[in-house]
């Protein structure tokens, strides 16, 4: 049974009272002509609370329901496919809302609407003493730092607000802040908020899940990796500002004896992270939290009605048993011949990653093999032959919902910063920073992850060998590491590649001159017809990329509206 889960109280009535708590009191105060001593019997009100640390704990609690959901962010990419999405494929357009959402709220302001909650907790704990009232006013800090992030991924810089604002607040219209600024800003809190915020091992068991200082260095370590190499890939800076903060974060935390790969599952444990095993493990730095009978998720019959599924990328990436990719001289791959074929030979995460085709499993969909969506129409189908294997749970009760009418009953969390993403960042940085990527600090990070499913070490010689590169497979391995947990995205554009990766076609299996051409669905003229001249089949083509404008998205036109009729200016992102 899972522990102590922290959005149990998210929506509750004193939950929705800080949202508005300022705007309420600013009405209040406008429209009384007298000084009246009452307290409300009805709300609760600054008057009665802010007074302890549990006060300010439940605060808090608040600030974590807008931790990311499980969805299938890297179909914004080129690794993994459903439907035709408009981010990847270049036809994104201004929308009012924006297009990124948390759950089905746009991004944007209910990012604003939580970073307004964590201003309101730090502006009622500033100069409090008490320490475990300086733990939640951290938490709130991470969080503002956290939501920040959220949208200048998004958008690059946004305006930065610090303080609670009134309804006629000329700081309601502040200008957007450059992204570097942006960044410095969220490093900045995060820095604080460590100060302050307990190790892993001090939380109680009722508290496991809550922010830890570890959180707030891994979540540095990542804003300071993307901002450092966005600005190195664009000669802004050579970007090593950001490259020591990176590392030095990292090392903090690969230092301190608290965090370790999940390897509990034996050879499998990279797949078992995923689901119920991997909960609470020493990998988890910071997870969105589930608990059946609180509130639960779908995740996997989402997967399995929606398709997320990996691409012909994708799938190609895994180098063999060696060590060594699939297009080397003397692999050991086994070629494209049978369905099974590609997938003998491989880093063993290929297959913890995606299901080998047959294979049978304790979902009521087994044995495994790809369909259409929408057979009638494979324009909208889904398919690109490769089927998610990553988030299969293996929990019969819950497998067997979905035929009970209640597909809510999975209960396994999503890791949103695990340690395997720490040791990638410290790998990349510091070869980001010095240009080389010693053996030692090969051993300190990749070849950790590599341990853990079986794969040969990287090593300076190896790459010499093989006529490999650093970068290549630095890059690499925090690709096939972290697919489909919705990194990908925000890599190609940080590395500025996306304008090469992007407008790439979608391929998935070789349909035409393998045992696929026999099977039922791919051996229709229809499909038979998708085949390119290689015999693979193409999911998805025509796709762009504006490198003038596609490296941001656009700035809501509601927010960009509401800033024109009050006559200030919200500056739109280039070509939008």
């Amino acid at each position: 049974m899972k522990r102590n889960i922290l959005i149990t109280t998210i929506f509750n009535r004193l939950g929705y009272r800080f949202a508005t708590l300022g705007l309420i009191l600013a009405i209040l105060g406008t429209g009384c002509k007298k000084q009246l001593n009452v307290e409300p019997q009805d709300e609760i009100t600054d008057v009665v609370f802010w007074k302890t640390a549990s006060d300010f704990k439940s605060a808090a609690n608040t600030l974590y329901q807008g931790l990311d959901r499980f969805g299938f962010d890297d179909t914004e990419s080129d690794i993994a496919f459903n439907n035709p999405n408009t981010t990847s494929n270049g036809t994104l357009t201004v929308s009012q809302n924006g297009t990124n959402n948390i759950g089905g709220q746009p991004q944007w302001s209910m990012s604003y609407q939580y970073i307004r909650d964590a201003n309101n907790i730090m502006a009622h704990g500033a100069g409090l003493t008490d320490a475990g009232i300086k733990q939640y006013v951290a938490e709130a800090q991470f969080f503002r730092a956290w939501y920040y992030w959220k949208i200048m991924e998004i958008y690059g810089g946004v305006p930065l607000i610090s303080t609670v604002l009134a309804v006629n607040d000329p700081l309601l219209y502040t200008p957007r802040s450059t992204q570097k600024q942006t960044a410095d800003f969220i490093i900045s809190d995060l820095n604080a908020a460590a100060a302050n915020l307990p190790l892993q091992s001090d939380l109680s068991a009722p508290d496991i899940g809550r922010i830890t200082k570890g959180a707030a260095l891994s979540l540095l370590a990542r804003v300071a990796l993307y901002e450092g190499t966005w600005e190195k890939y664009r000669g802004q800076s050579d970007g090593n500002s950001y490259f020591t903060q990176a590392i030095a974060a990292t090392k903090t935390v690969m230092n301190s004896g608290l965090y370790a790969l999940y390897t509990g599952s034996g050879a499998q444990s990279y797949r078992y992270n995923f689901i119920e095993a991997g909960d609470d493990s020493k990998e988890c730095i910071l997870d969105r939290r589930y608990a059946r009978g609180i509130i639960g998720q779908e995740y996997p019959y989402d997967c399995d009605g929606q398709g997320y599924n990996p691409t012909k990328k994708l799938a190609d990436m895994y180098l063999d048993t060696a060590g060594v990719s699939i297009t080397s001289p003397g692999t050991k791959f086994q070629g494209y011949a049978t369905m099974t074929s590609e997938y003998q030979f491989r880093d063993p995460r290929m297959t913890m990653t995606m299901i080998i085709p047959g294979k049978k499993t304790v979902r009521v969909f087994h044995p495994v093999i790809p369909i259409a969506n929408y057979p009638d129409n494979p324009q909208r189908s889904p398919s690109t032959g490769y089927i998610l294997y990553k988030y299969m749970s293996e929990d019969p009760i819950a497998n067997n919902s979905g035929e009970m009418g209640d597909a809510s009953l999975f209960d396994f969390d999503r890791h949103l910063i695990r340690y395997a993403e720490v040791l990638l960042i410290y790998a990349e940085a510091t070869f980001e920073s010095t240009g080389t990527l010693s053996d030692g600090d090969l051993n300190l990070s990749i070849n950790v992850l590599r341990d853990r499913v079986g794969m040969p070490h990287l090593t300076n010689a190896f790459l010499a060998l093989h006529g490999m590169d650093m970068k290549t497979e630095i890059r690499r391995e925090r690709t096939v590491e972290l697919a489909l947990e919705g990194f990908r995205y925000d890599d190609v554009r940080r590395w500025k590649t996306a304008e090469v990766e992007m407008p790439e076609n979608v391929m998935g299996i070789k349909i035409k001159g393998s045992t696929w051409q026999t099977y039922p669905l791919y051996s229709t003229a229809i499909y038979q017809a998708k085949a390119d001249a290689n015999g693979f089949m193409t999911t998805e083509s025509g796709r762009t990329f504006d490198p003038a404008k596609d490296y941001l998205q656009p700035l809501p036109t509601q927010e960009v509206n509401l800033y024109q009729v009050a006559g200030h200016t919200l500056q739109q992102n280039p070509g939008w």
